[in-house]
């Protein structure tokens, strides 16, 4: 729909909406959902795309249970200025009631070009705003403007009658904003006296104490880095996440999984106890560095055997609470400079880990250069979304690499000791699928520790749903009925880290190595990684 309908149906003398007008930047990426009280309530849907916002009009609000549908209308292309529009359009003009900015952000999708997909009929979409975060779908039903959207990912918690009613913009009531003078301004000055000027206020005072454990944020696997949007790029680090927490002399460096780190790299814990604050949270990673001076796991790994020790740093990229103040809400942008504050005088083990830059493509044929993993991009404006893989953190990699679950291993052959190959699999739908067998990776020391550690979860059946398998997969990858009498098998409690080169068409591994266990991740959060997911 062009703007022409949105003008035709406004007379401009008499309301304060804004004029047609076509932006000239089609490169953002935003969303708003404005609140309606017209001739009967709804919430008007909004996404940025070809210098327009496409719209809907959805009369029972946004779904937050996974799988709920919602009916919504769509309706005319409204001004990309329209996304900061709230207050009050006069009775007996066009859509003549309160308007509330809900809930605005950005938003997110797989596909390199979303207006085309949303043409299709389908658009799968990410948000991330003050008040929404995470996966929803936008499928178009036959005959016309009628669509359904629906709540994909995982389901949130409905929010309460308090925040449904406070403005993401200004903090404003409806009521405030129905009998407000000053219903709307390109860049509108807050009030010291207004509700959202008071309760910011009152934020800054209270001091937080830190909380015991915070799950990280997590980053959603890319193809490529946005063509649009404001991105800035880090190091993606081989190693194991952790969160430091300083509570006045206390130290506990935690894992993703909340074990305790502290006692195994006792030197970064140290080293987190000189950082100059009475408390702080810092998420970062826990890395041993080659020669060259990138991070490998396969040396972290030696290093827990005993074998070899590599120095050993902790790369901090993000700060969550400092002295009180908890920091989770602020953009990602003015947590980093505040991170790199607090660390411009911490010892040579803990590191800052600064932005790279913001070209997405150039930094990645970089990263290849130097033999590191890959990048993470997260949007500047970011806020912490703990436990949450919502699409404002993307990892871009270079290696194909990702955590799979041990579930059985195979006998020796030849002059090799203890087991031949690890039967590997990850979780979907709730059942342990299988996905190959790895053979290489160790040395006599792992094969032996390994080996010890089977015996301790030894099982008699096998837990992986798909086998025995028919026929053998293409590659050698798969486990007939024969194989499986001289396979052993395992609870599938153990993760491990697992290089290749691509999945085959029967989702197996080709040319799968071993390059370490992976303690800080639980063995049912293990799924096939999938760009967009």
């Amino acid at each position: 729909m062009a703007l022409k309908e949105y003008a035709r149906k406004r007379n401009f003398a008499k309301t304060v909406e804004p004029r047609a007008q076509l932006s000239k930047n089609n490169s953002g990426h935003r969303f708003v959902i404005q609140k309606h009280a017209a001739s009967r309530l709804h919430y008007d849907f909004r996404l940025e795309m070809d210098g327009v916002l496409k719209s809907w009009a959805v009369p029972k609000g946004v779904p937050f249970a996974k799988g709920e549908k919602r009916l919504a209308v769509e309706v005319e292309d409204h001004p990309v200025s329209y996304i900061d529009f709230e207050g009050t359009i006069p009775k007996g003009q066009y859509g003549g009631g309160t308007v509330m900015v809900w809930d605005q952000g950005t938003f997110s999708t797989a596909h390199e070009n979303p207006a085309r997909e949303l043409e299709s009929g389908k658009l799968h979409f990410t948000l991330a705003g003050k008040k929404l975060h995470g996966d929803w779908y936008l499928v178009r039903l036959r005959g016309g403007n009628q669509w359904l959207l629906i709540k994909g990912g995982e389901g949130l918690r409905p929010i309460s009658k308090k925040m449904d009613d406070t403005s993401a913009r200004s903090g404003k009531t409806m009521k405030e904003l129905s009998s407000s003078d000053q219903v709307w301004q390109s860049k509108p000055r807050e009030s010291e006296n207004s509700f959202g000027a008071k309760i910011r206020k009152k934020i800054s005072k209270i001091s937080t104490p830190p909380p015991k454990f915070i799950e990280p944020m997590k980053a959603r696997l890319a193809d490529a880095s946005p063509e649009s949007g404001d991105w800035i790029y880090e190091i993606k680090f081989d190693g194991f996440r952790a969160l430091a927490f300083k509570r006045e002399n206390k130290i506990d460096l935690l894992s993703r999984n909340e074990k305790d780190f502290s006692e195994k790299f006792p030197e970064v814990a140290a080293a987190i106890a000189e950082v100059k604050a009475k408390d702080a949270i810092i998420d970062g990673e826990i890395v041993a560095l080659d020669k060259k001076g990138v991070s490998s796991f396969q040396l972290l790994q030696a290093f827990e055997l005993g074998q070899k020790r590599p120095p050993l740093f902790f790369y901090a990229f993000d700060l969550l609470q400092l002295n009180g103040k908890d920091l989770r809400r602020l953009p990602l942008t003015e947590r980093k400079l505040e991170l790199e504050k607090l660390l411009k005088n911490s010892s040579g083990t803990v590191r800052f880990s600064a932005a790279l830059g913001d070209d997405g493509k150039k930094l990645l044929k970089q990263a290849e250069k130097l033999g590191l993993e890959g990048l993470i991009g997260k949007r500047k404006d970011s806020i912490y979304e703990a436990g949450r893989r919502s699409g404002a953190w993307i990892k871009l990699k270079l290696h194909r690499e990702q955590e799979f679950v041990i579930g059985g291993f195979s006998d020796p052959e030849g002059s090799r000791e203890h087991f031949g190959a690890l039967l590997i699999g990850f979780y979907e739908n709730k059942k342990l699928k299988f996905c190959g067998k790895v053979g290489t990776g160790f040395n006599s020391k792992l094969l032996g520790s390994l080996h010890s550690q089977f015996k301790k979860i030894a099982r008699d059946d096998c837990s992986f749903a798909n086998l025995p398998e028919k026929r053998a997969g293409r590659f050698g990858a798969g486990v007939t009925k024969a194989e499986m009498r001289r396979c052993h098998w395992v609870e599938p409690k153990m993760v491990a880290q697992i290089k290749f080169s691509e999945w085959t068409r029967d989702e197996k591994l080709r040319q799968p190595v071993f390059l370490g266990l992976r303690e800080d991740k639980n063995a049912g959060e293990v799924v096939r990684e999938k760009a967009g997911l």
